[in-house]
């Protein structure tokens, strides 16, 4: 039953044990272990800190990018569109042009079939006249032969003459 009863000296030596040891304790170990568990805190307290100021950045950056990248896509659609314009505007004037070459080379070869056909009937008529007159001198010929053909023909000439 010892163990249970109090004994006022056992009751007085714990205690000033118990002092010693809070007092050794206050001294060289609550003051790093409070130092350590402050620094712990905030160090947490930094970080979190630092984390909400990255995540506030990485909003920043995010939002920047989008925006950004709108821009990007809405200069490409344009310079999409002014090379579509521009192409349109080429193959107009591609087409405009070759137009206008062909309508000049179809009145130049115009020109030039008229030309030859011309040239063509100018010598046709010529081979014809050249032609008449190699006929009408042999038939003058052959008809001058006889004297008195060549008195006949001579009246009728002069009879058509008269006439007209």
């Amino acid at each position: 039953m010892d163990l249970v009863s109090p004994n006022p000296g056992l009751i007085l030596w714990t205690a000033i044990t118990f002092l010693i040891l809070l007092f050794i304790l206050k001294k060289y170990a609550w003051k790093p272990i409070l130092k350590a568990v402050t620094d712990r805190e905030n160090s947490i307290e930094s970080a979190l800190l630092k984390a909400d100021a990255v995540r506030e950045e990485m909003a920043r950056l995010t939002n920047e990018n989008e925006a950004l990248l709108k821009q990007a896509r809405a200069e490409r659609d344009a310079i999409l569109s002014e090379a579509t314009k521009v192409k349109n505007q080429i193959i107009f004037e591609a087409k405009d042009a070759a137009q206008k070459e062909g309508a000049k080379m179809i009145d130049k070869a115009r020109a030039e079939i008229n030309n030859q056909k011309l040239i063509a009937i100018a010598d046709v008529k010529n081979q014809v006249a050249s032609l008449s007159l190699e006929i009408a001198e042999k038939v003058l010929r052959k008809q001058f032969e006889d004297q008195k053909k060549q008195d006949e023909l001579v009246k009728e000439l002069l009879k058509e003459v008269k006439l007209s």
